[in-house]
């Protein structure tokens, strides 16, 4: 039995090795703290204080939060979601919202998307490395959605 052991452990480490010897580091555009609250100022400095603004970065984690001044409580969670759904989808949560109200409505029961206009995605070039998302703006969705976009023109210049 021992001899069946070692036999497949010597296996497993002439395999295992040369594998590992042309393992990469992966270099991945992200979004880091400071970039997430220059765009979430800069959001809020558009739609004013009463918004709720969420920035996520590449694997959807919430980067910067901030609860405006007479929010709702339940801004909060729109937000994080409406820029989870920007940043998984790569494009606005509108876009998505619309697309997948025909073409793929199953997408719509992933956990933490929503249907909702408000989410930006966060790109370089073409790849999506974050996402913003905006709740309580006092004309709704399309102010939303322009603020986010404002807040990323704040750092266009580092996403390049």
């Amino acid at each position: 039995m021992s001899l069946r052991f070692a036999a497949a452990a010597a296996v497993v480490a002439i395999i295992a090795v040369p594998g590992a010897a042309r393992a990469q580091v992966l270099m991945e555009r992200n979004v880091s703290a400071k970039m997430a609250l220059a765009i979430a100022e800069a959001a809020i400095a558009e739609c004013g204080s009463r918004v709720s603004v969420a920035v996520v970065d590449r694997a959807g984690r919430v980067r910067v939060f901030v609860q405006g001044d007479g929010a709702a409580p339940h801004n909060i969670e729109l937000a994080r979601r409406k820029a989870y759904t920007a940043r998984t989808f790569g494009r606005t949560s509108l876009e998505w919202a619309e697309r997948t109200e025909t073409q793929v409505p199953g997408q719509r029961q992933l956990t933490d998307v929503i249907p909702l206009q408000g989410g930006v995605p966060i790109k370089v070039g073409e790849e999506t490395i974050g996402g913003i998302g905006l709740s309580g703006a006092p004309n709704g969705g399309p102010q939303e959605e322009a603020c986010g976009k404002a807040g990323i023109a704040k750092v266009a210049d580092q996403l390049k």
